[in-house]
């Protein structure tokens, strides 16, 4: 059988990390695969090469940077390879692996928790979802998901907060205006009918609720005490855990810092046949899923452009910020909160605080929360400056300054003196113009994606994994698929 290559510029951005050990209990997730039986295949038949080039994105390392892949590298069969190892794709390999008998390979160019997933501020809220959107009913079934995994272990004697970072912080959504909090208002009873505990606060309850928050007589907000959080970090910890408990049984490899270098395609059938990294060959039985964040769109338009199949994923990367202070005591929080135009952020310019810099939309909404480790985590930012992952010091200066118009007690310290005991956190979400991440399979194809989730990937992670693996599997989809399809909407 002849096989098409396609070459793929690696997954992220950047230099490739080394440190490996760092993020996982073993430093060698591949040589305990070998140890199966499964992962002894060889490439079937003759092989021609086209090697197709992508407009590379900006900062992303040159091809000259990295090493040939030599004929002897090893080869490994499994039944479905993964792309990407943020939390989308990680949890899309927990489901397959407590779901069905298939043997999963997860493969991505650095390490988990080094893209959007570990930049993020771990909200699993409702107070910023639309009852009857497009997104709604995977919101709730996610969010029932991700209760049930936070439940079963408390049933096992484990403290979830230990686990995952998991806090019942309930979350506050404050408008600073009579528009505003008329809208909220709208908002909570829109809510209550769509079966969510939420209540309304005027300014003095809300004052009562956050005594730290700035609040004036026009001032309210929804709250909803059942909202949660995590710790990103945490719970992709945990999720790997999970997954490595089936490498005993062959069922389970880890492929990081290695890099996707290309796909290997099937003249006759057109279906991808392996996955080509910089280390070895990957081959995949029955599908491949592409969960690889901001760079799905890149990869996507590689792999089908001289197909039949028209493919155009219009998934790009939207560069965020968030401030980290640890053992700051000026400001202590028991809810986590939001300002209102952090709802219209699909819209950058919507906002009173975007402006234009450096010729780029640029979008600061406050967001604040105390982490599972009790440090004040503050943003956010959002803007389109390619895969530029530097931190700005512009933007921290913005957001220190937006938060410290809803927490006064911020302007007494200048942000300046505590570069030494913060962190920043710089991300890239993988935004979709029209909201909606894509969640389906490519017609005509052996392949599947699930990419675009933006901001919402933690709080989305355990539907969308639940709705990919029901749709390899022919399984009922406990979701409506349409919002999410790609045929018809990008192909």
């Amino acid at each position: 059988m002849a096989m098409a290559v396609t070459s793929l510029y690696p997954l992220t951005a950047g230099p490739i990390s080394t440190n490996y050990a760092a993020y996982s209990q073993s430093s060698c997730p591949v040589s305990l695969a070998l140890r199966s039986s499964l992962f002894r295949c060889r490439i079937p038949g003759s092989f021609s090469a086209k090697k197709l080039r992508l407009p590379r994105p900006e900062s992303a390392p040159s091809m000259k940077r990295l090493k040939a892949v030599s004929a002897s590298a090893s080869h490994h069969s499994f039944d479905v390879v993964v792309v990407g190892a943020g939390i989308i794709g990680l949890s899309i390999a927990r489901q397959f692996l407590l779901e069905s008998d298939l043997s999963i390979a997860v493969v991505d160019r650095a390490v988990p928790c080094s893209g959007a997933t570990g930049a993020g501020q771990g909200y699993l809220w409702m107070a910023h979802k639309t009852p009857g959107s497009d997104t709604w009913e995977l919101a709730v079934r996610s969010r029932k998901l991700w209760e049930t995994l936070a439940n079963s272990l408390n049933d096992q004697g484990l403290n979830p907060l230990d686990i995952l970072g998991w806090m019942n912080t309930g979350s506050l959504v404050v408008g600073s205006s009579s528009e505003d909090t008329i809208k909220l208002q709208e908002r909570v009873n829109q809510l209550m009918e769509a079966g969510v505990r939420a209540e309304f606060l005027s300014s003095r309850e809300l004052e009562q609720k956050e005594p730290a928050l700035f609040v004036h007589e026009e001032s309210g907000a929804a709250f909803l005490p059942g909202d949660c959080q995590l710790d990103a970090h945490k719970a992709v910890a945990y999720i790997e855990k999970v997954n490595r408990e089936f490498i005993s049984q062959g069922r389970y490899g880890e492929f990081y810092n290695n890099p996707v270098m290309s796909l290997l395609r099937a003249y006759d059938k057109g279906e991808v046949e392996a996955v080509q990294t910089l280390k070895c060959t990957l081959h995949c039985k029955k599908a491949i899923v592409i969960a690889a964040g901001c760079w799905s769109g890149c990869l996507m338009n590689d792999l089908f452009r001289e197909s039949d199949i028209s493919v155009d994923i219009p998934v790009k990367p939207r560069k965020g910020h968030l401030l980290m202070l640890g053992n700051f005591d000026s400001v202590q929080l028991n809810h986590g909160l939001m300002e209102f135009g952090y709802m219209n952020h699909q819209n950058l310019l919507s906002n009173p605080t975007s402006s234009v810099m450096n010729g780029q939309e640029l979008s600061v909404s406050m967001t604040a929360t105390m982490d599972s480790m009790g440090n004040l985590v503050l943003g956010s930012s959002r803007q389109f400056a390619g895969y530029n992952t530097e931190v700005d010091e512009t933007i921290i200066d913005f957001i220190w300054k937006r938060a410290a118009d809803f927490f006064p007690k911020l302007r007494e310290t200048s942000i300046s003196k505590l570069r030494k005991s913060r962190k920043v956190r710089v991300g890239l979400r993988p935004y979709m113009p029209d909201g909606r991440p894509a969640i389906a399979p490519v017609p005509g194809s052996n392949v599947f994606l699930a990419a675009g989730h933006e901001g919402s990937g933690l709080s989305l992670a355990l539907g969308t994994a639940e709705m990919v693996v029901d749709m390899v599997l022919g399984k009922p989809l406990q979701v409506d698929p349409a919002p999410f399809s790609i045929k018809g909407r990008f192909c």
